[in-house]
């Protein structure tokens, strides 16, 4: 153990930081929306099944991983395989993913920084135009808003991990919970709102098929952070005497619990402002609901509370989102951080403005692949179909490399780290875990039917995305 290491200074402050990492924009939108499109409680009893059975235990053995070596993802798996090389690589993917991670997710946050600073200044009317995203993203007053939110998480990351990453987290995760909170209930109580509510939880068993169990497992997968090496990264911040199946238990639950009320503001909205709403009409994309729905049924709200009421329920909301997405971005940029602090032995002023430098590059780029420059815009094709760089991060490294990094994580612990060392480690800090159900349970589905899902759901999105063909129904 490296005496300097850095550590969260509660477990309260690793449980929040944790969940500040899972709770991002899918929670506060994508959640809702895939759930009420695909048979509502229905989604949700499956959902909350995958957290459970296959999520929790994957979370359990990053955390496990982090918290034995005190090391980044790279220096984990180089540590215990004693530097074979093959491990190795699975390291480094470790890393550069949540590094590519970063850059796309910072694009988007700073559109809604965009956002919030234009709903706040009254300009909800014009958000509301269907035409303004398209102009906004290309506009160059993107720039000054990038400015200002990597200027936020620089910040943030340069207090270190417990005066800065914790005590963001002490501060962005109570505020976050008390809008959300505030905002359901102002929600339901509009007219109508209460159908928005049925048709979110009521579950609709019809509507399950093998993609909708597909979208859940994903949805799960990816909203609790797996796959990026922040659990093995904060779990390398946690103390021995922390209980690490408890802590992994809390950010499981407080991130479901977030993406389910969230789902109680978004629907009523929705079904107030159109009682005849077919959700079959809802955008599938998070972007989407956010940038060109949502602002619509916002300013819809003058019509009982005034302008100047419906422009402050805006703001909340985007303000709601960019603390989430915050929270969710210095996670992901930790990861690299941590990497060249613990590998390179740079500190942490050296790894952020080296970072910085590749970072606000590949950002720029990203930002001006949606029509700003053609080249980044029409960058390759493939699956028959025009892709953009900022597209390319997102398929590549989003939605195939995650389960990839979770299949790895699992046969590394059970059969390179071994069984007896990765339960050593759980019962360090948690006696009641020795010889219980849930250690049974997750050494036998770490070891055995998790790593086979995580294959399907790897080779599946390889075939959706790069050959335009889905192999599961």
């Amino acid at each position: 153990m490296s005496a300097n290491r850095e550590q969260f200074g509660s477990r309260l402050g690793f449980v929040l930081a944790a969940a500040g990492s899972a709770v991002g924009i899918g929670n506060m939108v994508g959640f809702p929306v895939a759930a009420t499109k695909n048979g509502g409680g229905a989604f949700l009893l499956i959902y909350t099944l995958f957290v459970i059975v296959i999520c929790l235990p994957v979370m359990v053995a990053e955390m496990a991983l982090g918290r034995s070596t005190q090391k980044d993802p790279l220096g984990a798996y180089n540590k215990l395989s004693d530097n074979a090389t093959g491990w190795k690589i699975a390291g480094w993917l470790s890393i550069i993913t949540p590094f590519m991670i970063a850059v796309f997710y910072l694009v988007i946050t700073v559109w809604i920084f965009g956002y919030l600073t234009q709903a706040a200044t009254g300009n909800l009317d014009s958000l509301a135009d269907p035409n303004t995203f398209g102009t906004f993203i290309n506009g160059p007053s993107i720039f000054g808003y990038m400015v200002v939110v990597l200027g936020i998480v620089y910040f943030i990351l340069q207090g270190g991990v417990k005066e800065g990453i914790e005590k963001a987290s002490k501060t962005l995760m109570p505020a976050l919970f008390i809008m959300l909170v505030a905002l359901v209930i102002f929600v339901l109580t509009l007219d109508n709102a209460f159908a928005g509510v049925k048709y979110y939880i009521l579950p609709d068993f019809s509507a399950i098929n093998a993609s909708v169990v597909s979208a859940a497992l994903g949805q799960a997968f990816f909203s609790l952070s797996l796959g990026m090496g922040i659990m093995i990264t904060y779990g390398s911040y946690l103390g021995r005497e922390n209980a690490v199946p408890g802590s992994a238990k809390l950010v499981a639950m407080t991130d479901t619990a977030v993406a389910f009320t969230a789902g109680l503001m978004i629907l009523p909205a929705i079904f107030s402002f159109n009682p005849d709403t077919n959700t079959a009409d809802l955008s599938d994309s998070s972007v989407g609901m956010i940038f060109t729905f949502l602002p619509k049924i916002f300013l819809a709200l003058q019509t009982t509370i005034g302008y100047v009421g419906a422009s402050a329920v805006a703001s909340i909301f985007f303000l709601l989102v960019f603390f989430a997405a915050i929270t969710s971005v210095v996670s992901i940029i930790e990861v690299p951080v941590a990497a060249l602090m613990g590998e390179k032995q740079f500190s942490r002023k050296k790894a952020l403005s080296t970072l910085s430098i590749v970072l606000i590059a590949m950002v720029i780029i990203s930002a001006t692949s949606f029509g700003m420059i053609s080249f980044f815009t029409e960058f390759t094709q493939y699956a028959g179909a025009t892709k953009s760089f900022f597209d390319i991060i997102v398929d590549v490294f989003y939605d195939t490399i995650l389960p990839l990094n979770g299949l790895l994580v699992c046969i590394f612990v059970i059969y390179r780290w071994k069984k007896a060392n990765f339960d050593a480690e759980l019962e360090a800090g948690d006696p009641e875990y020795k010889g219980s159900f849930f250690e049974k349970y997750v050494n036998f589905s770490v070891g055995t039917f998790i790593p086979v899902i995580l294959f399907l759901i790897f080779v599946n999105t390889v075939a959706i995305k790069f050959f335009g063909t889905s192999l599961i129904g």
